[in-house]
């Protein structure tokens, strides 16, 4: 059977509803803990995870944070349109800095509402009265694209979405976001705006436990993948060969390429889904400079590319393509995007475990659990349902090794 034929039934799991958490505990490391190595299972809290780690190992953090993605504006009719931006026209950095005008890819709620003309909003940013307008330029089946613009003009737009947009917790919460969201849903460590949705292994941790565990011998380092409302989508095809996995940025930085190899042979544990395909996909962004040549410039990772047949390559060579072109070209960071889909039999390449929360039945990111424990993702979920663990993007959480 190839990939493309699993059938996604296999990835099902019974989550009652009361299972989900709907808030998040007080303290961000006094979550639960399932620990699954050797082949056996524990659990303990989450504050204790250096115990489990393997020693010296090099934990991979993802630093993107969550912006105030959902606005809602109000038509002189009195309809309610929410335009949830999803990611912008042009480069993250420059689109959070820009000034007014800037166009986004946006998904618009009660669409039928709004066929023409402009929405406006009064906000207050930083003590001005401010005018905030949306237009929309264009529309598809996936998305629409906005132009927001604003008088007056020269706020960066990271500022008005900061006083005019709300967090976008993820659906299956079934409630609207409260104060507490602004900085529970957000990762101690994150750094650059972009994601409508956490890194939501992240959350366990604080600026404390982090440094416990840089004194105990573990070094810690980064990645941006920025996170898109897909990862929410369940799949909804009978087999995931149906499925199109979402596009999403990555960037990484020279410094923890050059990491990465040096800890090749021992411990490179991801915290998150998110940390694990921007990882895995650096290995296949060296398979392309290998096959393509140095020349490559469509910096992007295919969801079926390493289903594909390719020649041997280990993975510090791989990397070392990676290293080789940013000093060729005289960069400091990688930037690509990724549509990687991690599933069974898909062998990790650069990862030796993996600190993740428990995901929604029939998730990619199920998937990808699988592609790194096989079956006993079955049996680690049976294990959390039977022992009180709670689910999803505010519940606990599990090292699997």
């Amino acid at each position: 059977m190839t990939v493309k034929n699993i059938s996604i039934d296999e990835f099902d799991y019974p989550l009652p509803e009361e299972r989900i958490a709907k808030y998040p505990l007080a303290e961000r490391d006094a979550s639960k803990l399932l620990v699954l190595k050797d082949g056996k299972i524990q659990d303990s809290q989450f504050k204790h995870i250096g115990d489990f780690l393997p020693p010296k190992a090099l934990l991979v953090f993802n630093e993107t944070k969550v912006i105030r993605a959902r606005l809602q504006f109000q038509k002189d009719t009195g309809s309610h349109i929410e335009i949830f931006c999803l990611e912008p026209e042009k480069d993250y950095q420059i689109a959070f800095s820009s000034a007014s005008p800037v166009r986004w890819k946006c998904l618009v709620g009660n669409s039928k509402r709004w066929r023409d003309g402009l929405l406006t909003m009064q906000l207050n940013v930083n003590g001005k009265e401010v005018t905030l307008t949306a237009e929309r330029i264009e529309k598809n089946d996936q998305y629409s694209e906005i132009q927001f613009s604003w008088e007056p003009s020269g706020i960066a737009f990271a500022s008005i979405l900061e006083a005019a947009g709300e967090i976008p917790l993820p659906p299956y919460l079934n409630r609207e976001a409260e104060p507490e969201d602004r900085d529970r849903y957000q990762t101690v460590f994150a750094r650059y705006d972009g994601s409508v949705a956490a890194p939501t292994a992240g959350l366990h941790f604080t600026k404390s436990l982090m440094e416990q565990l840089r004194a105990k011998g573990f070094e810690l380092d980064e990645v941006t993948l920025h996170v898109g409302a897909g990862t929410f989508r369940p799949v909804s095809t009978p087999t995931i060969g149906e499925h199109a996995m979402h596009s999403e940025t990555i960037i990484v930085r020279k410094s923890l390429i050059q990491n990465l190899i040096q800890h090749l042979g021992s411990s490179i544990i991801p915290v998150g889904t998110t940390s694990t395909r921007t990882l895995e996909s650096l290995y296949w962004i060296g398979m392309m400079l290998h096959e393509q040549g140095m020349g490559l410039k469509n910096w992007h990772v295919d969801q079926w590319y390493p289903y594909g047949e390719h020649p041997a390559l280990s993975t510090h060579e791989a990397l070392q393509k990676v290293l080789d072109y940013l000093d060729l070209h005289q960069l400091t960071r990688l930037e690509a995007s990724t549509s990687l889909m991690i599933a069974p039999p898909y062998k990790m390449k650069v990862i030796t475990g993996l600190i993740t929360n428990f995901h929604q039945p029939k998730s990619t990111l199920l998937l990808l659990v699988s592609a790194l424990i096989g079956d006993q993702w079955k049996e680690a979920y049976r294990y959390a349902l039977e022992h009180g663990f709670r689910f999803l993007s505010y519940g606990d959480s599990c090292i699997f090794l």
